[in-house]
């Protein structure tokens, strides 16, 4: 069964740092795309981040532009999630999903697994 878990998440200031883990188990990691999406408080569920299964990354969030970067380690059955120079408006529960097709893609009904999210939360 295909599993993911997040891991990373926390409490910090803006300006800060963060690096998001989302731990594969229970298909061919090699196989997958994996996309990183958001959700704030009130506010629908958003893409940020995808990484395809040849590590060809797409952003879908311009919010996080030059801010955000995603990268894959198969021997591991890990992605990550690197965030940088955090904001409040950063403040979200971040959950990573699997998708069983070839590429990304921003339409979260597209992913077939997702994990059970993170919460990370930026104080101004």
């Amino acid at each position: 069964q295909l599993q993911l878990v997040e891991s990373g998440g926390g409490l910090v200031q803006s300006g800060e740092s963060l690096r998001l883990s989302c731990v594969v188990s229970g298909f061919t990691f090699e196989y997958l795309s994996i996309g990183w999406f958001r959700q704030a408080p009130g506010k629908e569920r958003e893409g940020v981040l995808c990484i395809s299964q040849t590590s060809g990354s797409l952003n879908y969030a311009d919010a996080v532009k030059g801010r955000f970067t995603i990268s894959r380690d198969n021997a591991k059955n890990t992605v990550h999630l690197q965030m940088n120079s955090l904001k409040p408006e950063d403040t979200a529960v971040y959950y990573c999903a699997a998708r069983r097709m070839i590429g990304c893609s921003r339409s979260a009904s597209t992913y077939h697994a997702w994990g059970q999210g993170t919460q990370v939360t930026v104080s101004s």
